[in-house]
């Protein structure tokens, strides 16, 4: 992470209490890296660009433990979208391998590079079948997006990349070409320290923020949208979809132990987190959203390899104790959002189409 990153913190106040980077690698375990790719300018030429995209790669517990099951479970605020091995996260409550994010049109190349870099790390994974987690958001305003410029190696570097400690924001991996509320938008991620009764807990959110309209934005209960109405390019007649398209992928991370519909129910909790920023969730915008926990590592496993018959134990929270962990969901998606507004800039794509930045300094007035 540069040293002038700027974060939302840097202007305004927030609920709740960080993590050490206010991330989701804040979770023990978890790991982020990316691969971000912007070449070209000018008018579209497809297949040759320009290109404004990348990979966002997840991985729960390190290279050390692909393939070892979590309990996880998912939630769909609004279907226009596509989030690869969600049946089966339904079916199980469990995830085993990286999660990744990247554009609509790159889920294919990004889904088998996810499968050959988690064979290589664990070979004991090849007498199995697998189900990678890919999510996408569409960056077709910016970026050549028809081109096939994601490949395999795209998400086999972002993965190779991935990495504990703090993590750049904004124009970064699968957010390099998204918008948000009609501004440069992209990655963002924050986190909350929890404490249930004796026990302390981390929760960690990263989003890739490709939604909402213009008008619609709320930071920290000041509508500042309808504010902020002028210079707004991309919802100009012709230029785009309808306002609020786009889409928006998160994922939720936490150490606390849970069962698998106690992670869809955070899963649910990051619809009221982005509701704070103001959406109404547009039919255009596909809002999928994921939570894993990484305690009781491997109780969920259920491949071929992992076969028996031997009875497994879950720890897991009581249901009436894991209100301070929705709050912590609500409240570092929240800051997450605004965290991928506030550091992403002005961006020129394909044809010369422009998302301009957030002006931060609104935030100080």
């Amino acid at each position: 992470m540069s040293p002038d990153h700027r974060r939302a913190r840097d202007y305004v106040a927030f609920d709740g209490v960080p993590g050490t980077w206010n991330a989701i690698s804040d979770v023990p375990g978890v790991e982020v890296g990316y691969l971000t790719i912007i070449e070209g300018d000018g008018p579209l030429v497809p297949g040759t660009g320009p290109v404004r995209t990348g990979v966002t790669a997840i991985l729960p517990l390190g290279r050390a433990r692909v393939g070892t099951a979590l309990a996880a479970g998912m939630f769909s605020f609004n279907g226009n979208g596509e989030l690869t091995g969600s049946h089966w996260i339904e079916e199980s409550g469990s995830l085993a391998l990286p999660i990744a994010i990247t554009n609509t049109h790159a889920v294919g190349p990004v889904h088998r590079g996810v499968l050959e870099w988690s064979l290589a790390q664990n070979p004991a994974l090849q007498q199995g079948w697998h189900l990678p987690v890919v999510g996408e958001t569409f960056d077709g305003y910016l970026n050549d997006i028809n081109g096939r410029h994601v490949r395999e190696e795209t998400a086999i570097a972002a993965l190779d990349a991935a990495a504990s400690g703090p993590l750049a924001e904004g124009s970064v991996g699968g957010g390099t070409g998204m918008n948000c509320y009609g501004f440069k938008g992209g990655t963002g991620t924050s986190s909350r320290r929890v404490a249930v009764g004796e026990q302390s807990y981390v929760v960690g959110v990263l989003t890739q923020a490709n939604f909402g309209s213009r008008k619609e934005l709320v930071i920290r209960g000041s509508r500042l949208g309808i504010q902020l109405l002028d210079d707004n390019p991309m919802e100009d007649t012709g230029r785009s979809a309808p306002p609020g398209s786009g889409s928006c992928i998160t994922v939720v991370a936490t150490d606390a132990p849970l069962l698998p519909q106690q992670c869809k129910a955070l899963a649910r909790r990051v619809s009221l987190g982005i509701a704070r920023t103001g959406t109404i969730g547009s039919h255009f915008s596909g809002d999928v959203f994921l939570a894993f926990s990484t305690a009781n590592a491997g109780a969920l496993d259920s491949g071929i390899e992992a076969a028996t018959t031997e009875l497994r134990q879950l720890e897991f929270l009581p249901w009436p104790a894991i209100d301070p962990l929705y709050a912590a969901v609500v409240q570092a998606t929240e800051e997450a959002v605004v965290n991928a507004l506030v550091a992403a800039d002005t961006m020129i794509g394909r044809d010369g189409h422009r998302s301009p930045g957030f002006p931060n300094e609104i935030l100080t007035d």
